[in-house]
């Protein structure tokens, strides 16, 4: 029973890398071209995802983006429907105008 748990988390760490260089944009890998880091990790799974983890990935984190909001966009977070007091009054006036 160990040596599956072990065998699924060396499973688990190999794709994890792999599609972690798969999803890596071009520019951003160190060291060698991203289709080399590919099958670096595919042919000597568990070394070729540690070294990727060491020496390929990029040194910082990409910042996570929702669609159609920069970065720098700073303020009021999105809000529901429900939170919006002008919706909440607009959809109460149409409520009474359809009674």
């Amino acid at each position: 029973m160990p040596s599956v748990l072990l065998g699924l988390a060396v499973l688990a760490f190999w794709l994890y890398s792999l599609f972690d260089v798969i999803t890596t944009p071009e520019k951003e890998t160190r060291n060698l071209p991203k289709i080399l880091w590919v099958l670096v990790i595919v042919l000597v799974p568990l070394v070729g995802s540690v070294f990727w983890l060491l020496l390929g990935r990029p040194l910082r984190s990409r910042p996570l983006r929702m669609p159609g909001r920069s970065i720098m966009d700073v303020g009021e977070p999105p809000r529901g429907p429900d939170d919006d007091p002008d919706f909440l009054r607009d959809l109460d006036r149409r409520m009474r105008d359809d009674d």
